[in-house]
């Protein structure tokens, strides 16, 4: 459905997406994770069409922006972080101006408000929604032609967890149909749940591309250690966590992160370290390896940094 080839974007003297390729299936699902400025936004522009690459070739259903322009258009929905409405048309007059623009007859608006969910809300104020009823009104729009894929930038940013888990249940609708899905978003949960692989982007490169579970099982550990202490440990100290124990990163404040690679030994070092160093011990938590673990491991910066 989608295929990017050594495409590469600057601005000025920043580098925005360097010579990046991906290719996504029909049906499939994609995540587009990186931290900010990692080049995600300039890279969905480019896939929209909204953005041209300086080098490299983008081909949707086999055709390119320059010659199909009008056609992609009928396949792509977009829907974005914001989308600024007309504040005093109703939900189903701003459904129903956008159907307009696609010569699409009123049945269609109201499969759409039934789809997103906004039936009890079609003689409502756009001015009047929530901001996980704008959210859904903005995906109704983007759905309105029945594209064969779907671009959603970061469409739960903002939201509360309920509101959240509404638009995942109706996201998951247009998967079941076989929609393609590209999402860039700053939630890994989100990410794994809707998606079935992640592509992590960091300095506008991808570093890596693959399924949720195989990206952790190539992660080389078990379990991650978050150790608070009331002072800095020393290089000695930190040298000591040793027999399947590597600290990745030295946290905010007295906060250390360390990964074990084998649980019950490892914990018991560090424990018995602690112990020994009289080591004043404020917080101590132990998680399974996570997404966020080999997020961080291949760019360095937590997902929301």
């Amino acid at each position: 459905m989608i295929e990017v080839h050594n495409v590469s974007k600057s601005f000025k003297d920043t580098h925005a997406v360097r010579n990046v390729s991906l290719r996504v299936g029909s049906g499939e699902s994609v995540a587009l994770l990186g931290p900010n400025g990692a080049g995600k936004t300039t890279l969905v522009e480019m896939i929209e069409g909204v953005q041209r690459p300086d080098s490299g070739e983008i081909h949707i259903l086999g055709k390119t922006w320059a010659q199909d322009e009008h056609l992609l258009r009928q396949e792509m929905g977009l829907a974005l972080q914001e989308t600024r409405f007309q504040e005093r048309l109703t939900v189903e007059e701003t459904l129903g101006l956008f159907a307009s623009f696609y010569g699409l007859q009123s049945e269609r608006t109201h499969e759409v408000l039934h789809t997103v969910q906004l039936e009890s809300k079609r003689r409502t104020w756009v001015s009047q929604l929530s901001g996980g009823q704008r959210q859904r009104l903005a995906l109704g729009i983007a759905v309105l032609p029945r594209p064969r894929i779907l671009i959603l930038d970061e469409p739960t940013t903002g939201l509360d967890p309920n509101a959240r888990r509404d638009l995942w249940k109706i996201l998951e609708g247009f998967q079941a149909t076989g929609t393609t899905l590209i999402l860039t978003t700053h939630y890994m949960e989100e990410a794994e749940a809707l998606c079935q692989r992640l592509a992590i982007m960091d300095h506008g490169r991808l570093v890596s591309v693959d399924s949720p579970r195989n990206m952790i099982n190539q992660l080389d550990a078990t379990y991650t250690v978050k150790l608070v202490v009331a002072n800095p440990l020393t290089d000695a100290q930190v040298a000591s966590f040793n027999g399947g124990v590597e600290v990745i990163q030295a946290a905010e404040g007295n906060a250390y992160l360390l990964r074990m690679h084998n649980s019950p030994k490892a914990l018991g070092t560090i424990l018995e370290e602690i112990n020994r160093s009289e080591i004043s011990l404020e917080h101590l938590e132990v998680t399974p390896v996570t997404l966020e673990d080999v997020f961080l491991e291949l760019t360095g910066n937590e997902l929301q940094d």
